[in-house]
């Protein structure tokens, strides 16, 4: 006759304490992990975080560009410079000829500049990847990506 009761379940006593330990181990319980340091984390700063660091800076700190054209070529040449939302952006253009750079932010800006060097400021208050080009020639003079 098969055994009932307590005394059948005997036997499976230790795998349901394992079971339940295992199970209490990987619940939640509220608590957000530490984010405390271990011993054997080092104090030099990831790949991620280090480039995070590189790109952001204050707003009061101004962003310097030179631009320079030459008959139909352009320096830099579609180049991406990393910026700041809000950050003073001085672009320095020396000319051999008069011409206009247009600046693709919202709202847009254009910056007309006479042959020689002149300096103009800018600003741009949204974050994303904003185009400075020029119409004649069709040429993109740079990429501010703005963050």
């Amino acid at each position: 006759m098969p055994r009932r009761g307590p005394a059948r379940l005997a036997p499976l006593a230790p795998l349901v304490l394992v079971l339940a330990f295992g199970l209490t181990a990987c619940g939640d319980d509220g608590e957000e992990p530490s984010t405390a340091p271990t011993s054997a984390s080092s104090s030099t700063p990831s790949p991620s975080e280090s480039t995070a660091t590189e790109t952001s800076t204050p707003e009061d700190e101004s962003l310097a560009i030179t631009v320079t054209r030459k008959g139909d070529t352009f320096t830099p040449n579609g180049e991406r410079v990393d910026a700041g939302i809000d950050q003073p952006i001085m672009l320095t253009i020396t000319s051999d000829e008069p011409g206009e750079l247009h600046v693709h932010s919202v709202p847009e800006q254009e910056i007309a500049y006479e042959a020689g060097t002149s300096d103009h400021e800018i600003t741009i208050d949204r974050p994303g990847v904003v185009e400075v080009e020029s119409h004649d020639p069709d040429v993109i003079v740079l990429q501010l990506e703005v963050r």
